[in-house]
């Protein structure tokens, strides 16, 4: 059960468009909506997905799906601001200067990720940037009996 939510849950999440010119909102049926939103959360964000470990449930404005910004919400308070960077928009020169806390907030920490593979739904290589507005510790606290954070794999100790 806890998979096939997981799968569905990354689905809505990441969407079904690899390209931000192609980039259509998803057809996709979101979870109940909770009465009150998180403080600064933009009026066109909707919750997409449940609880995922690490990160929090996940909203964005569904015309800014894959790509983002998506923002991490637990306990009714933003966590981060994340975005999705293609290779071939790195290739292509990309650049974006909106990366910011949403209002009230600050951001603490950012940790990229490099997806080689993909994911469910961004099938292409890309990196996942997180920009926390909580400390690492609360981070790791997010969410634990949540769905797994596909990001997070386990660490290989260097050979020596």
């Amino acid at each position: 059960m806890v998979k096939s939510v997981s799968v569905v849950a990354l689905a809505l999440l990441f969407g079904a468009s690899i390209s931000p010119s192609q980039a259509a909102p998803p057809p996709m049926s979101l979870p109940p909506q909770p009465a009150v939103r998180p403080a600064g959360m933009p009026t066109d964000a909707m919750m997409l997905s449940p609880c995922v470990a690490t990160m929090g449930e996940h909203w964005a404005a569904l015309k800014n799906l894959p790509m983002g910004p998506i923002y991490g919400v637990w306990r009714g308070r933003p966590v981060f601001t994340e975005i999705m960077v293609t290779l071939d928009q790195l290739k292509a020169g990309f650049s974006y200067a909106n990366i910011r806390a949403l209002p009230g907030y600050t951001i603490d920490h950012v940790d990229v990720a490099f997806e080689p593979n993909g994911h469910e739904g961004l099938p292409v290589p890309h990196y996942d940037v997180h920009a926390y507005y909580v400390s690492p510790k609360i981070q790791a606290a997010i969410c634990p009996d949540g769905i797994p954070d596909p990001a997070m794999k386990p660490m290989n100790p260097p050979s020596l």
